[in-house]
């Protein structure tokens, strides 16, 4: 994957903690989560990832996002050109569609915080 973050080392954020979702302009988006870092003994870090040149999305009311259920983490699939990131188990770009959440762009950077 090219996205540069390895989800592995994340453990495709299962059981992480959703918090914040933003929109910062109508085709780029924010999510931060809270997520346990194998690199790190499993100390907990903020993972913050920005989408730019959104061209579909399923977004959840910035309220519900802590009550999500992330037992079964994040995928990030890149697919020609796009980048699909959705809730769950997620393969290709049609069932990252049928996730509860997910986001559709042309790029996408991420950046690791403090807890």
């Amino acid at each position: 994957m090219s996205v540069g973050i390895d989800l592995e080392r994340f453990e495709h954020f299962k059981d992480a903690e959703w918090r914040l979702l933003e929109i910062e302009s109508p085709t780029q988006m924010k999510a931060v989560f809270a997520v346990q870092d194998k690199a790190r003994a499993y100390d907990w870090i903020t993972i913050a990832f920005t989408f730019t040149g959104v061209s579909d999305a399923r977004l959840l009311d910035g309220n519900r996002i802590s009550h999500v259920d992330m037992s079964e983490g994040i995928n990030i699939i890149k697919d020609e050109n796009l980048f699909a990131f959705g809730i769950g188990e997620c393969y290709n770009v049609d069932t990252v569609k049928n996730s509860s959440c997910y986001i559709i762009a042309s790029g996408i950077k991420y950046e690791e915080g403090q807890f």
